[in-house]
């Protein structure tokens, strides 16, 4: 396409568009996006991974519904020429199936294929690069082909760095305060100038908290809302029956080890209690970090119960999204490597080096997509909330460190791992042993980067996505106003190829967490036309059973559902509402777990008649054959296929990736397939089950 821009013809533009969940999507696009600029065509990119069944991302689905307008001619987007990139993972049923409709739509709209579309799967040995290097390699050449540079232009070369986008420079003090920075009175005039808060004291674990949590927390929330400093308050602590539970000795069982030593965390000083103004935050104060697995078990599982404002509701199926903070101790240890202690305490100012590429304002960013910062941040503020100094380095950021060093043979070696044809290499270095980006700065010490292109080196902190856990009376809390949620997380802390131990950066934060603390998270509410919202809202849709898959923490949704159902019912048979005039449908709980008595997750609350459900159990390590809940819904096969072909049962698999879902997926077609009294075959139950799917009866919710 052409564009005139500041009264110049450009004839050589790519805009490269991402939907992503995670954060992989938008790293591929920025690479395809350096790549095309090496090449000189005037580029950007924009936020537009799959999730659940071929659906699109969140930050995507805003872009593919205004696609699917009727009123859309059909020629529209002639003018367009495009390829697309899918990232996945083949375990999911629709492998990829939001990248293929997005290709399909664009060429029902007119707009060209210039070049076939790929696809990546995370399964693959090589992780996303299995696919994508070659795919972008061939794709750089069929550019320049197909669009020869002028005559006199020649590629950017590899090793050449682009500049950033966004520059870092230190806010300036101004011109009447340079001559009286020791008086009395300047210090106070650049306090205001610079409207900053002290940082508050190191805050560290306190054991001794036993405040009763009922204090005003309606009015302590309402007001922390409108609080202009964000900053967090430390409202109040659990009564004693609701405490932490503190492990004595913690433990892992990865790679056959113990763990004896304290919780990282225990005695450090914790991250800054500073809330970022995130868009359409939920502020929730923590009241319970309880452990709900053995000191002893391999794996630290932990119940995290929030209050929130009763304005502030949630629907079953609904996430929290929490935003992780580095802790302090890493923070100043990146700084002292960088040598970045005279400016890391300086507010900024964000400086866009990229105005000259579009005139258009909406193109125009100060800082990148995705980012939302503290006012008057300074660098450390940067480290702390924004940007993943912990992160595993991509390839780019060896590309990004080769160009800083000042060690040849340091520079040799981050150039082989920034190489596509030493993919081992950089996967022995990095990926397998889990290395971080502060343990690279570690190896590589001739590596100092300016403080001005901190943007461009670390990656930003992405927000980590939960399911909520909590629904009927498990919503309810004594103080009026308030609601309570709950999530179920299991803590990553492993040891490496090099045993070394790993935490990952919110599992840590979680871990730190106090009761009283209060956080800034993002509730993503369900739409009225989800499965789970039509299964815990709907009449017609509450009266038919559900059947609900979840081993380990993927019982955190069906826990949800199954007590929303329950006190629907509950309240029905009492006549607490005119809402239903016929019972609800039951519940049918698949479990699995490893053992029953370590991480049989919530098993008390099944005893209570208001859940009105039903509990298979399968744990895999009591007994000498392994059993998983693919083999359980054989086992119970009559009534499971009864559920499905005679009382419209919905079904809900949630947990991990990989083998279970499409182990469970098996087990629902073998079940059909023996029981049904008209024996129409394995194509019958094959087609019984794509119809589910198909009906949204079938829901997959795997992380």
């Amino acid at each position: 396409m052409t564009q005139d821009v500041n009264g110049k013809r450009h004839d050589r533009t790519a805009l490269v568009l991402y939907g992503s969940e995670t954060g992989n999507s938008q790293d591929v696009a920025e690479e395809l996006g350096r790549a095309a600029e090496k090449i000189h065509f005037m580029t950007r990119v924009s936020e537009m991974d799959t999730v659940e069944l071929g659906e699109f991302p969140k930050n995507a689905r805003k872009f593919w519904k205004s696609l699917l307008r009727k009123r859309l001619p059909p020629n529209c987007l002639g003018h367009v020429s495009f390829t697309t990139f899918g990232l996945g993972d083949s375990s999911y049923a629709q492998f990829n199936y939001a990248a293929r409709k997005l290709h399909k739509r664009l060429e029902q709209l007119g707009a060209k294929e210039v070049y076939p579309r790929g696809e990546a799967d995370e399964r693959h040995d090589e992780g996303i690069d299995g696919t994508f290097l070659s795919w972008s390699a061939d794709f750089r050449k069929h550019l320049l082909s197909s669009y020869p540079l002028p005559e006199g232009v020649t590629p950017i070369p590899p090793e050449v760095l682009l500049p950033p986008k966004v520059l870092l420079e230190l806010r300036k003090v101004p011109a009447q305060l340079e001559n009286h920075t020791n008086s009395k009175d300047a210090k106070i005039l650049i306090s205001q100038e610079l409207n900053r808060v002290a940082p508050p004291a190191p805050q560290r674990r306190n054991s001794n908290a036993n405040q009763d949590p009922s204090q005003h927390i309606t009015e302590a929330l309402g007001s922390e809302l409108g609080h202009p400093s964000g900053e967090s308050k430390m409202l109040y602590t659990p009564p004693e029956d609701e405490q932490p539970m503190a492990p004595d000795v913690p433990a892992c069982l990865v790679l056959k080890d113990k763990f004896h030593e304290e919780p990282e965390s225990v005695g450090a000083e914790l991250p800054s209690d500073k809330m970022l103004p995130i868009p359409d935050r939920t502020c929730a104060s923590l009241i319970g970090n309880k452990r709900v697995t053995p000191n002893t078990h391999w794996q630290d599982v932990r119940l995290l119960t929030f209050l929130i404002q009763e304005g502030f509701d949630y629907y079953v199926g609904d996430t929290m999204t929490i935003y992780p903070k580095n802790f302090p101790e890493d923070v100043q240890a990146l700084i002292d490597l960088m040598d970045w202690n005279e400016v890391a305490d300086t507010p900024l100012v964000f400086n866009n080096t990229n105005l000259r590429d579009y005139a258009s304002p909406t193109m125009m960013h100060n800082v990148p997509e995705g980012f939302v910062k503290l006012r008057n941040s300074t660098l450390r503020d940067l480290l702390t909330h924004n940007l993943d100094i912990t992160a595993i380095p991509k390839r780019y950021f060896f590309e990004l460190a080769a160009n800083h060093c000042s060690d040849p043979t340091h520079e040799l070696r981050l150039r082989e791992f920034a190489s596509a044809a030493y993919t081992d290499e950089y996967y022995d270095y990095a990926t397998r042993p889990r290395r971080s980006i502060l343990e690279v700065l570690h190896d590589f010490p001739t590596v100092k980067f300016p403080f001005s292109w901190a943007l461009a080196v670390f990656p930003i902190i992405r927000g980590r996505v939960y399911s909520i856990c909590s629904g009927g009376v498990k919503k309810k809390y004594h103080n009026p106003g308030v609601v309570k949620l709950e999530i179920l997380v299991a803590i990553v802390k492993y040891k490496t190829v090099l045993k070394k131990i790993r935490q990952g950066l919110c599992s840590r934060y979680l871990d730190s967490l106090q009761p009283g603390t209060m956080i800034a998270s993002v509730l993503s509410i369900t739409n009225d036309s989800s499965p789970w919202y039509l299964n815990s809202e709907k009449e017609d849709h509450l009266i038919h059973p559900v059947i609900c898959v979840g081993p380990g923490t993927g019982i955190a949704p069906c826990r949800a559902l199954m007590w929303h159902r329950g006190y629907l019912e509950f309240e029905r048979r009492h006549q607490l509402t005119d809402k239903l005039s016929r019972p609800v449908g039951k519940s049918y709980m698949f479990f699995g777990g490893r053992n029953r008595h370590a991480d049989f997750f919530f098993k008390e609350e099944y005893l209570d008649n208001t859940v009105q459900a039903k509990v298979f159990t399968a744990f895999s390590r009591d007994q000498e054959k392994k059993r998983y809940v693919q083999d359980i819904l054989r086992v119970e096969g009559q009534t499971v296929a009864d559920l499905i072909l005679n009382q419209g049962a919905r079904i809900f698999v949630c947990g991990s990736s990989g083998n279970m879902p499409k182990a469970v997926r098996e087990a629902f077609v073998d079940v059909l397939e023996k029981w049904d009294p008209e024996e129409r075959g394995r194509e019958f139950a094959e087609a019984v089950v794509a119809d589910l799917e198909r009906q949204k009866r079938y829901m997959q919710e795997t992380w």
